[in-house]
Order: structure tokens, then C-alpha cells, then sequence
């Protein structure tokens, strides 16, 4: 992983991340929105001490722990990366709640659109602020956006203490053996 300085992280705030998607996935992640990191290497969950891709692979998602840098070997599983929100920031509390609306109207189309089996976003605050649901909790969600169906994960920002890799892989090995499971 390159080293960047703070102003070559800063100049990253321009950048946008092209989503790692196709039609039809089993899962289309979704994160909060590209940090720095993320923005500065152009890869999905770039940071080092995110947890993303740890878990990914304890989870039983991939054979094998990926590098941010192999992001595009997602599809080959059936699975994608998208953001709520476009804009990179150091932190997600520099986003407002306008963006995060907007960023909840746009990904519904998107979804719509690629018609993934899942959509599994990572960050319950997240999740509420985009779809004002409050009430939302980790796990499978009432709500659908056609035929797709709805996951809340843990956020695995090495700043969430409320999950350890452990629990989080737990919680992302359910989604992944409800993906698995034969359509209704």
C-alpha cells in the first residue's frame, strides 16, 4: 500500500471512485462513502485497519483474503461495491443529511437498475439517514427495491469498537447463506 502525504490525501477529495458492479449480482455492497484512502488509490475500502475485506473472506464470501487492489475479482463471486454517498471525505460525519437522502434516492436507482439479489449496506447510521428509517437495526430489512432485498451489516471501519472482526464475520456469513439460499 502506497504511503500518501496529508496534502496528496486532501488533493483526493476530488476524486471519484468508480463502482465495482454488474447486472445481477448476489450482493451489492455498499458502503457509506469513499474515505480519503479509498478516493487517493481508487479502490473500495483502501484504508488499512478497515475491516471490509478481513471479514469478506472470514465470512466465506471470497476463497481467500483480497487486496483492495483486486476489487474487480468481486464480480467473479457474484458480488459489488457501491457507495451511499459519492463524495470522499476523511470522515463520514462530514456528510450532510441532504446528501445522505439524495444518496439513499440515487443508489435505489441503481439498484433498480442492476437488479443485485442483495443490497447490503455497511452502517446502520448509514442505512437510517439514507432511508429514513429510523428504527433500522443490523440485519435483513422489511423493506425491497423491486425484487431486491435489503441487509444492514456493521460498519467495518476499524472505528467501530462495537464490532469485532469476529461478530462482524458472523453477521456477514448470515447474509451470505441467505444469498446463497434458492429464491423464493
Amino acid at each position: 500500500m502506497p504511503r500518501f502525504t496529508a496534502e496528496e490525501l486532501e488533493a483526493a477529495r476530488d476524486r471519484l471512485v468508480p463502482d465495482v458492479v454488474a447486472d445481477g449480482l448476489r450482493v451489492l455492497f455498499c458502503g457509506i462513502n469513499p474515505g480519503l484512502m479509498t478516493a487517493a488509490t481508487g479502490h473500495h475500502f483502501a484504508r488499512p485497519g478497515n475491516r471490509f475485506w478481513p471479514v469478506l473472506h472470514r465470512s466465506g464470501f471470497t476463497p481467500r483474503l483480497l487486496k483492495p487492489s483486486e476489487q474487480q475479482e468481486l464480480l467473479t463471486y457474484g458480488l459489488g461495491i457501491t457507495n451511499v454517498v459519492a463524495r470522499p471525505t476523511a470522515r463520514a460525519d462530514e456528510l450532510t443529511a441532504q446528501e445522505y437522502r439524495e444518496g439513499g434516492r440515487l443508489l435505489a436507482l441503481k439498484v433498480a437498475r442492476l437488479r443485485p439479489r442483495w443490497l447490503a449496506v455497511v452502517g446502520v447510521t448509514a442505512y437510517r439517514a439514507a432511508f429514513d428509517d429510523r428504527k433500522a437495526r443490523v440485519g435483513p430489512q422489511q423493506r425491497t427495491i423491486g425484487d431486491t432485498r435489503v441487509w444492514v451489516l456493521p460498519n467495518p471501519s476499524g472505528l467501530n469498537a462495537h464490532w469485532t472482526t469476529e461478530t462482524m464475520a458472523q453477521e456477514f456469513a448470515r447474509l451470505r447463506a441467505a444469498a446463497e439460499a434458492v429464491r423464493d
